[in-house]
């Protein structure tokens, strides 16, 4: 199910963009600390629907295996019917991480993804077993793979008086003033790219450098051998799929349950708010619209968010892709990615 904030293209990212200050860490801070690439773990991403739980299962089972989620909403409790996280029966028979980490009504950033992994790779691999990353949220997957500095973290009340004042200036002006303080971030952004030109001026205004500075490390591939492995079905399938996934999702419960993250929490954080599949079920119990109309929508926009999806993932040159078809098995393709390694049938 598409259950993670909306995402851009990724040439223009910036690996702190979604932190906040407001955060509840699962670790202790760091501040500005230089996270390095985790090049010796493996992963396994792909597009929503793509069938990555049975196969992270099925792998991390035959490589001794400890499976952390890498994706941005299953960190949240009690959002679990739309972000399809695993079953309590898959979890026993796989030790996983990151899953119900934070509330919905609490943020959470990349910069405490990252830091709470690099602990638990650290413990995974002080147990002598492998650190298994399986999700599909690809700034999550570029960040372990690059390494990260993290930058400072969200500014809301900047954000807004930059907002207030969009509406005086316009965008164009405020693309401008970037230019005048990091060019080349300014020319690698769409002047209508609003929200990340506000990002740009709140790195600057907080650090003093450029972001663009800040971004080399996270654009260049370091070198050395990474497992990076990328499901793929045909657009046609991987549609199929999509919209099988949302029925049965919306048949084991979605409405009840966003009615009641709703009652509980009442506001949801920034990003929660965004997720796919969670937002139209909200408009959909505030409207009281058809709700075929919402199943609709969720499927439109979840097969757009796998597009965008695969857009990322292709961006990483880092990445194996298994071209899939009907009538393989998760223990297929789990032996298929270990002769793709070099580790030979299992």
């Amino acid at each position: 199910m598409a259950s993670e904030p909306e995402f851009p293209p990724p040439p223009e990212t910036d690996p702190s963009e979604n932190a906040s200050s407001d955060n509840r860490s699962t670790a202790a801070g760091r501040g500005n600390a230089t996270f390095p690439p985790l090049r010796g773990c493996w992963y396994l991403a792909g597009p929503t629907a793509s069938g990555k739980t049975g196969v992270g299962l099925e792998l991390a089972e035959r490589i001794d295996g400890e499976i952390i989620s890498l994706d941005s909403m299953s960190v949240y409790e009690g959002m679990d019917v739309g972000t399809a996280k695993p079953t309590v029966e898959q979890r026993r028979r796989v030790p996983h991480h990151m899953i119900d980490v934070v509330p919905p009504d609490r943020e959470f950033s990349l910069s405490q993804f990252i830091e709470a992994s690099h602990r638990i790779v650290g413990e995974i691999t002080a147990r002598k077993r492998q650190a298994t990353f399986v999700g599909g949220t690809p700034l999550y997957l570029k960040s372990l793979v690059r390494g990260v500095v993290p930058g400072p973290p969200a500014d809301w009340e900047f954000r807004q008086q930059i907002e207030a004042e969009l509406a005086e200036v316009g965008i164009e002006a405020l693309h401008q003033r970037l230019q005048l303080v990091d060019p080349l971030a300014a020319a690698k952004l769409h002047p209508n790219d609003k929200r990340r030109i506000i990002r740009a001026l709140e790195v600057y205004r907080a650090t003093g450098q450029p972001i663009s500075h800040q971004q080399v490390q996270f654009d260049d591939s370091p070198e050395g051998t990474c497992r990076v492995f990328v499901l793929s079905w045909p657009r046609e399938e991987l549609h199929r799929r999509i919209d099988a996934r949302v029925d049965q999702m919306f048949a084991a419960g979605l409405v009840d349950e966003v009615r009641r993250l709703q009652e509980q929490h009442g506001q949801l954080s920034r990003t929660a708010q965004q997720a796919v599949g969670y937002r139209e079920v909200a408009d959909y119990l505030q409207n009281n619209g058809p709700l075929d109309e919402t199943v609709a929508l969720v499927k439109t926009r979840t097969r757009q968010f796998a597009r965008r999806q695969l857009t990322w993932f292709r961006s990483l040159e880092e990445s194996q892709w298994l071209a899939l078809e009907g009538g393989q098995t998760p223990a297929d393709v789990a032996t298929q990615i270990l002769e793709m390694a070099g580790e030979g049938p299992q």
